[in-house]
C-alpha cells in the first residue's frame, strides 16, 4: 500500500453560527452552509429539502496542522479520564483535521444550506454534504463506554 497525497477543494463554507471553538450546547445553534456558487448551480442540491437532516464533511481549519499527534491523550483534556487514541475520540486534534457532524436541515435556499447543531465554526471550509439516511444508522444497538455518555451530556 502506497501513501499518496490527497487534495481537497470546498465545496462551502459555514457562515454564521458560533466564531469560537468550545464544547457543548450545540442544540439549536443556527447556521448557513454557503455552497460555492463558482462550481455549483441549484441543480446540485435538487430534491434536498425533501430530507430532514445532513452528514457534513469539514476542515478543523483553526487547528493547527504542527499540533495534531497521534499519542493518546485523555478526552478533552480532562486529567480525571484515562487516555485514549485519536482514532477512539473525535476531538478536532485529528491526523487530517476532518470533522464530521449529523445537523438537521431547516431550509434550502438557493445554495444556502439552513442548518442547526451543526458543531462547525463560522468560516469552517465544508468539504462534502450528504443527506442523512436512516438505512445509514447502526443495525445493532450502539456500544460505548461510560467516558464517552458522560462527556457528550451537553453537548446537544
Amino acid at each position: 500500500m502506497t501513501t499518496q497525497n490527497v487534495t481537497l477543494r470546498p465545496v462551502g463554507h459555514v457562515v454564521g453560527g458560533r466564531s469560537e471553538m468550545y464544547e457543548d450546547d450545540w442544540h439549536d445553534v443556527r447556521a448557513v452552509i454557503r455552497l460555492d456558487g463558482d462550481s455549483f448551480t441549484t441543480s446540485a442540491v435538487l430534491g434536498l429539502e425533501h430530507f430532514s437532516h445532513l452528514e457534513v464533511v469539514f476542515l478543523f481549519d483553526r487547528v493547527d496542522p504542527a499540533t495534531v499527534n497521534s499519542r493518546p491523550r485523555p478526552p478533552r483534556g480532562n486529567p480525571d479520564a484515562a487516555p485514549v487514541g485519536v482514532f477512539a475520540h473525535r476531538g478536532p486534534y485529528r491526523p487530517n483535521r476532518l470533522g464530521v457532524s449529523r445537523c438537521r436541515l431547516l431550509r434550502v435556499d438557493g445554495l444556502s444550506l439552513h442548518v442547526a447543531d451543526l458543531d462547525a465554526l463560522s468560516g469552517s471550509p465544508v468539504l462534502d454534504v450528504k443527506p442523512y439516511l436512516v438505512e445509514f444508522a447502526p443495525r445493532q444497538p450502539i456500544i460505548q463506554p461510560a467516558w464517552a455518555t458522560e462527556l457528550m451530556a451537553r453537548y446537544y
